[in-house]
């Protein structure tokens, strides 16, 4: 045998032990998950087995088109894992999306802790790591994470903080302090990642904040830009604020619920809420902009495109911070890029997202008695009087000091609340969970400047609070079924592929409905009630539905009507169905 012969033969078993090793080392080391891109988030829709995002994509429909569970086979539905989370108080609320991504779910707590749970087994849900940013435990919401590149990002409070994890080690990358110098601001939306940003609108605005929407440098947590809803004296919109309080310092405007992106015209879409004191106009008199609004920025500069308010010189706590969801499709024959929005104030409104322009607004619940209608062309109430700086509206819930108590319907909670609507591009139809009950404000104007409160008023439930879920058309806002449970929804509704429309109560009960039909189709009771949204995702060629549970103190205080439910106990858990 010659030399160069037997130095190939060991060549060649020295590659094949490498390649051996290699394939071991390989087999033995974890998978390392791709960066969350621009792109990949844009595209959301080519992963249908993933959940990137809190409304999983750009356009707020909270639609899946999976459809391994469906109208058929929807009855086989059982528990597959359950996982619990937080458990250090017994008044913890969540109210998060879990984010799925090849087999791992990110879900956060209400104190901002940070959980990466492995799912792919099927069977089980194993905590992988936990990131906690030592935040106070002040009762407040969560609604979520993001994903950008390899961070997860997420929201902490006191101070109010953004936070960059490292989604393989379970290390903080960056943190940014947004508190502003304002104790009280409070960041409660999950972020909405666009392009190389972060965005994330501000909260508290109840406890006398002035709220505002900022962009973060993603790789960084440097502030790119910030910008206030209430504006200063002297700026667009400081002349609707006529008051001698300098209410525009504390004037509310929260950005509480995560706003959309519309990629093709480069646009955020963000509802604000209610001004501050909620109920005392007359400590803030005047249309109070851009509280109650809808508002198109520009995520590279803030530059604000275009906005419709609502409700000026909301007096019921009747904000605009919920989803703005956008649909394409044909409005009068003609085809339209669309916002929709189920208002607080019981209207069902859509625009023409280029421009704000109104394209209808229609009651989709059944009792509304603060105004006698919405002006189809303005989008504005029928009896709203431009020269009044304290609106009177249809007289029948303005509160006066000469007549300080009224009846409010729908209650301050709506209607549509955070609970998300959800749009089926099968159907063509939008499931709105809307509270069905009325309930009492006083005016106190003692109470409109309280350090901590702002509220201007007391309020109280007088009815048991149900709710209902409606099918609405959004391109004619003709409402075509509604069914009713003597329950509240606080969840919200998540539509599929499969022709299901999921949904949770607080009384604990979790439901898929016929999308079609509204016959319920299959339903658990698992004893603790639902504050948070349901989304579906699959692994290992199964599809799966998740719901995490745990009520809010304001939840369960609405259950003092219902008997059956006042000594219902509250846990925190996260919930997998699959078949």
């Amino acid at each position: 045998m010659s030399s160069h012969h037997s130095r190939s033969l060991r060549s060649l078993r020295s590659l094949r032990g490498l390649l051996l090793a290699s394939s071991l080392t390989l087999a033995i080391a974890p998978a390392v998950a791709a960066d969350v891109t621009p792109d990949r988030l844009i595209n959301a829709d080519r992963e249908p087995q993933n959940w990137l995002m809190n409304h999983r994509t750009y356009d707020a429909q909270r639609y899946s088109p999976l459809d391994k569970i469906n109208k058929t086979n929807v009855r086989d539905l059982k528990l597959a894992y359950a996982v619990a989370i937080g458990g250090t108080s017994p008044n913890e609320n969540l109210e998060s999306t879990p984010l799925a991504e090849d087999g791992f779910l990110y879900v956060v707590d209400q104190w901002g802790v940070l959980y990466k749970i492995d799912v792919r087994s099927g069977d089980v849900g194993r905590i992988v790591w936990r990131m906690d940013p030592g935040q106070e435990k002040v009762p407040l919401a969560n609604r979520g994470a993001a994903l950008w590149g390899n961070f997860v990002i997420t929201v902490a409070n006191y101070p109010a903080r953004m936070i960059a994890t490292n989604k393989e080690t379970g290390k903080v990358a960056w943190e940014a302090n947004l508190a502003d110098g304002q104790v009280d601001l409070q960041l409660t939306a999950a972020p909405l990642p666009v392009k190389d940003k972060i965005i994330i609108g501000a909260a508290g605005g109840d406890r006398g904040v002035r709220d505002f929407i900022a962009a973060l440098d993603a790789a960084t947590g440097k502030v790119v830009w910030r910008k206030y809803v209430i504006p200063a004296p002297g700026e667009p919109g400081s002349e609707t604020w006529k008051d001698k309080n300098n209410a525009w310092q504390t004037g509310g405007g929260a950005m509480w619920v995560t706003g959309s992106y519309d990629p093709a015209s480069d646009q955020v879409l963000w509802g604000t809420g209610n001004p501050v004191p909620m109920f005392d106009p007359y400590y803030r008199p005047g249309d109070n902009l851009y509280t109650n609004s809808l508002i198109s920025w520009d995520p590279d500069t803030g530059r604000m495109n275009w906005y419709h308010q609502y409700t000026p010189g909301d007096m019921w706590d009747y904000d605009a911070a919920g989803t703005h969801i956008l649909i394409d499709g044909q409005v009068a024959g003609q085809p339209r890029k669309l916002v929709t929005h189920s208002g607080r104030n019981g209207f069902l409104y859509t625009f023409d997202r280029a421009n704000g322009q109104t394209l209808l607004a229609k009651p989709y619940v059944e009792t509304i008695n603060w105004t006698r209608g919405i002006d189809q062309k303005t989008g504005l109430p029928v009896d709203y009087d431009p020269n009044r700086d304290i609106q009177v509206y249809s007289g029948g819930q303005n509160m006066t000091l000469a007549d300080r108590t009224k009846k409010l319907c729908p209650s301050m909670s709506g209607g549509n609340n955070f609970w998300s609507a959800s749009y089926s591009p099968k159907t063509k139809l939008l499931y709105i969970p809307s509270a069905s009950s009325c309930n009492e404000v006083s005016l106190d104007p003692s109470l409109s400047n309280k350090a901590g409160d702002w509220k201007g008023a007391t309020f109280r439930h007088i009815e048991r609070n149900e709710s209902d879920i409606i099918v609405a058309d959004p391109f004619t806002g003709e409402v075509k079924k509604r069914v009713h449970s003597v329950y509240p929804n606080n969840s919200a509704a998540l539509a599929t592929a499969g022709g299901l429309m999921f949904t949770g109560l607080t009384d604990g009960t979790f439901i898929a409905y016929d999308d079609t039909t509204l016959e319920p189709l299959w339903k658990i009771n698992v004893g603790t009630g639902f504050n948070a949204p349901p989304m579906t995702f699959e692994t290992g060629g199964k599809q799966y539905v998740a719901i995490l549970s745990g009520l809010s103190p304001i939840a369960r205080r609405r259950h003092q009507f219902t008997p059956e439910l006042r000594e219902m106990r509250n846990q925190t858990m996260l919930f997998v169905f699959g078949l």
